[in-house]
């Protein structure tokens, strides 16, 4: 077995294959740069080694600097855990030559299966059906929109090297094909350091079901179930399951058997992902094979018992597996939602920034949280925007979802963008409550953008007898601390009350009880049961004896309350304080309409205008580069450019005036 393994990645999954590492007694090597020297997978590991500034083309992607890194510490195995060098076959050559393990397949397999272009025709010679599709490079833009007349729209075009929804571009028509080349090259050779892509059709309402294969050097190929990962945005993956609700045994089984077979055709060994489209009809058709351990593994742990990353560490020290395919048993269901810094209401759109609050779930035997940031941390424009993976365990899919909903109401993130409301919202959406899933179901669902989720008449009633358990506690404590011990309420006096929100004003009496405070409303009552003291942000208490963890944050008179996905501002105080802001001017805001402004901390990669240009609505107007993805700004109607404020190069803040109109 290996003495020092050193772990060529950054974030959760340096953290995720640390924690295996040191369970099994094995030494471990964080490496960093210089936006990660305070990252917790440094401070985690046995040693750590500075290995370039933050842009990851001049740190985690610059082989020699990780080689150094594996001299200096005398690692002799290094796990690439995902993304940036985990599927570079230069990589695993040049470990090989050095005399130190790769933990993961051959490079053979890496070659051949992370050439998306490559890997069809392997699959197509091993008896796997793959989607319909030009399997060559494309030259130019030209070449792409003639190709893709000729499949057919709509189109997928695809980085070959890709992986991680980088490189990605459905397109519907000429114009979109001409775009959509442009920037799936831009993300490739950003990301991958390989700008080639090719065109294939993009099936139409199709769900993204993937298998985990696991494979030793002696010639035993498995495989562990499959995982849905249809809940997508922008081809990264939100939410994933184990097992999937669409497949039967049948499908299954015929899926894994192709998974298999792929596999044992390239000689693959360690754990691997053979990615399939599945349409309304269950046909499934060969997508791609990722060469290296998957965001969402932990799912498929939780069902199977098995650590992947030890069962990788074993195989790549030349272990038999320790179990057959008849061995293997999938047993409950498993959820995982990926935290990201990001922004739903303004589409999506990555945001940076420190991180002033972050509190995760307790975890349980049914609630895991990989992270690999701590509260204090500083989530940059140079790196995937997932902060962390929430995942829960069940008896069935109904208790995962369950778990799941009640965790991502106790997880709390202050000082960035962040799409945990998005995320209760998504969970308790009725059709992926029911399954009905796609990878076009963000798109469907929340087509018009995220505005916040909707509660229940019961969940907007508790909620507001929680508001007014906490505005109650606070006149206790402001009566008691000025002085006026005389006019603080007894346990026994009743307190009038009105929570506003939207316009509506909800009256409530509330009274002290024991352990909490008893709220009337006309719609009933409620009892408040737990700590609801200024300190508090969390209420971790009961309202009517059912658990509601709703996250609080009080300024004056106002709270914003946070529950299963809805957040709002409310007002709550005295009816005669509600009266008189009524009665207050209103302020309203600037009109910068006649301005482009960046939606998010970037840079600004090029601007396609000159001052006096006239432009048409739709026109692109700029293109801003953030956490290696790319972003098109277009112009909302038409118009005359006055001023350009920026420059291609420029580093964008948050609402920064890229360029000005007439």
């Amino acid at each position: 077995m290996f003495s020092k393994i050193l772990i060529a990645n950054r974030g959760e999954i340096a953290c995720r294959v640390i924690r295996t590492a040191k369970a099994m007694g094995i030494k471990t090597v964080a490496v960093y740069s210089d936006a990660d020297a305070d990252g917790v997978h440094v401070q985690m590991a046995d040693e750590a080694v500075r290995i370039g500034p933050p842009p990851s083309a001049e740190s985690y992607l610059v082989i020699d600097n990780l080689l150094q890194a594996i001299k200096d510490t005398g690692a002799d195995a290094v796990h690439p855990g995902y993304g940036f060098v985990s599927e570079n076959a230069a990589f695993a050559e040049a470990l090989a030559t050095a005399g130190v393990a790769f933990i993961g397949p051959g490079t053979r397999a890496i070659r051949a299966m992370g050439d998306k272009i490559e890997s069809k025709k392997l699959a197509d010679k091993a008896g796997v059906s793959t989607v319909p599709g030009y399997l060559g490079e494309l030259a130019d833009a030209d070449e792409a929109i003639k190709v893709a007349g000729d499949i057919g729209y709509p189109v997928m075009i695809k980085a070959s090297a890709g992986g991680g929804g980088k490189g990605m571009r459905v397109a519907w028509n000429d114009d979109e094909a001409r775009e959509g080349f442009r920037s799936a090259v831009n993300e490739a050779k950003s990301s991958f350091g390989d700008d080639r892509v090719f065109i294939e059709k993009f099936i139409e309402d199709p769900r993204h079901i993937e298998i985990q294969i696991l494979a030793d050097q002696h010639g035993n190929v498995i495989h562990l179930g499959e995982r849905e990962c249809s809940i997508q945005r922008r081809h990264q993956k939100v939410i994933e399951e184990a097992p999937s609700p669409f497949l039967d045994p049948e499908t299954r089984a015929a899926m894994g058997a192709e998974a298999v077979a792929l596999a044992a055709a390239v000689d693959y060994c360690s754990a691997g992902t053979v990615e399939f489209i599945v349409d309304k009809e269950r046909n499934f058709y060969f997508l791609e094979m990722n060469t290296r351990l998957q965001v969402e593994h932990p799912v498929t742990e939780y069902i199977t018992g098995l650590d992947l990353v030890e069962q990788m560490i074993r195989v790549a020290a030349g272990d038999r597996l320790a179990l057959t395919q008849d061995d293997v048993t999938l047993t409950g269901w498993s959820m995982e939602a990926r935290v990201y810094a990001e922004d739903p209401s303004r589409n999506f759109l990555p945001s940076i920034g420190r991180l002033i609050r972050y509190q995760a779930p307790e975890e349980t035997a049914n609630v895991r949280v990989d992270s690999g940031v701590c509260e204090g941390n500083e989530i940059s424009m140079f790196y995937d925007p997932m902060v962390a993976k929430l995942v829960t365990y069940g008896v069935d899919r109904d208790a995962a979802m369950d778990e799941m909903a009640v965790a991502l109401n106790n997880f709390r993130i202050r000082g960035i963008g962040n799409n945990l409301g998005f995320l209760s919202a998504t969970l308790n959406h009725p059709r992926f409550r029911e399954g009905r899933l796609s990878t076009g179901f963000i798109a469907e669902e929340f087509g018009d953008g995220f505005a916040g989720g909707s509660l229940s008449e019961s969940e907007e009633n508790m909620t507001n007898a929680v508001l007014l358990a906490f505005e109650r506690q606070m006149v206790e404590r402001r009566n008691t601390i000025t002085g006026r011990l005389r006019e603080a309420a007894s346990t026994a006096d009743v307190l009038d009350l009105v929570v506003r929100t939207d316009g509506a004003t909800i009256k409530g009496a509330v009274r002290a009880v024991d352990g909490g405070y008893h709220v009337s409303l006309e719609t009933g009552d409620y009892e408040v049961i737990g700590d609801c003291g200024p300190g508090v942000r969390l209420f971790a208490g009961t309202v009517n004896g059912t658990a509601m963890p709703v996250q609080i944050e009080r300024n004056g008179i106002y709270y914003h309350a946070a529950y299963n996905g809805v957040s709002r501002q409310a007002l709550v105080g005295p009816l005669n304080v509600a009266e008189a802001l009524d009665k207050m001017p209103v302020k309203e805001a600037v009109d910068m309409s006649r301005f482009l402004l960046s939606p998010m901390p970037g840079l600004l990669s090029s601007v396609a205008v000159s001052v006096g240009e006239p432009v048409k609505a739709g026109q692109e107007l700029a293109v801003i580069e953030a956490m290696k993805m790319e972003n098109v700004m277009r112009a909302e109607r038409d118009g005359v450019v006055a001023v350009i404020h920026a420059g291609a190069g420029d580093s964008l803040a948050v609402d920064q005036a890229i360029l000005e109109f007439e």
